[in-house]
């Protein structure tokens, strides 16, 4: 059945840290009522990089493998290396890029600004050109949950904590999914053997990607990790790509507005806004149609491209 695009999605994940990122993107681009316009590789806190290293580089090569594994023309843009008030942060091409779609009139599907990391590259943007704000919604895999107690910030949050405070100050529309929701989209090894591995060189990449990364994590803490691996990024293909039929709307994963409230420095929420835009927070998701549909399409884009090498 041959499906329309429904929405537009601006992906921004860290795809040099953990691999669930990479597994969200081939996920959102085998998704044809997603149209991706926009992929993007950005940082993730200082503490977490070795010195010499270049995340936001290795992110963008393995998001670009990904891509190409897609059959997508898609290519990945690097984002900043620095938090967003940093001494030399300035407009770059990546802002431009976000700014140009959200301002775009000549297409009438609406704009999800996916962001499975920190928030740095939309802080800009907004920063740049405040009017997208009314032209965008971000969906963030990220921030603790709101009855958290004020002791850690939570990794994504912790990427660029200036920036989460500038976005979630804006007037921007925000579906979040907290680190309390996000940590449930536990999938097993048993699982990712038998369902994803064998799905062609795309579901291989992709299990190589995580036990590799296992791996290095549990060399590296001397402690097993245990049989699941998490898919917490993929909460931003289920909120975005398959949504209701007849209302366009996340409506298998449940969720509750609640006052906005900018995140403090020590990870905590301030005091509601008065002058801001609730922010719809999810309690849940829909773990069953999330892995079932990323199995079903990782395994027709097996057949599809097995059945293209047999015809070359």
């Amino acid at each position: 059945m041959s499906v329309a695009p429904r929405c537009r999605v601006i992906v921004d994940n860290d795809f040099g840290g953990d691999p669930d990122g990479l597994f969200q993107l081939a996920h959102h681009v085998l998704s044809p009522s997603s149209e991706v316009v926009q992929v993007i590789s950005t940082r993730v806190p200082d503490h977490m990089v070795a010195p010499g290293r270049d995340i936001v580089a290795e992110g963008v090569e393995a998001a670009d493998e990904v891509l190409a594994l897609t059959g997508s023309g898609l290519r990945c843009q690097a984002g900043s290396r620095e938090t967003i008030d940093a001494p030399t942060a300035s407009v770059s091409a990546v802002t431009r890029a976000i700014v140009a779609e959200a301002m775009r009139d000549d297409v009438d599907t609406p704009l999800f600004y996916a962001a499975g990391a920190g928030l740095t590259e939309l802080a800009a943007a907004l920063r740049h050109e405040p009017r997208i704000a009314e032209r965008l919604t971000l969906v963030w895999i990220g921030g603790n949950a709101y009855d958290h107690p004020a002791d850690d910030v939570e990794f994504n949050a912790s990427a660029d904590l200036t920036a989460a405070r500038i976005v979630f100050g804006s007037a921007v529309p925000i579906w979040q999914v907290p680190e309390s929701v996000y940590s449930q989209c536990l999938v097993s090894w048993a699982e990712l053997d038998q369902d994803i591995a064998p799905s062609g060189a795309l579901g291989s990449y992709l299990v190589d990607r995580w036990r590799e990364f296992t791996g290095h994590i549990e060399q590296l803490f001397g402690a097993s990790l245990g049989e699941c691996a998490v898919l917490g990024d993929s909460p931003l293909v289920l909120l975005t790509a398959l949504r209701g039929t007849f209302r366009a709307e996340p409506s298998s994963s449940p969720s509750r507005l609640l006052p906005r409230r900018v995140p403090e420095a020590d990870g905590s929420y301030g005091a509601p806004g008065a002058d801001l835009p609730p922010v719809r927070v999810f309690t849940g998701v829909d773990m069953r149609l999330m892995y079932a549909d990323l199995v079903a399409k990782l395994r027709a884009h097996a057949r599809t491209d097995g059945a293209l090498l047999r015809s070359l």
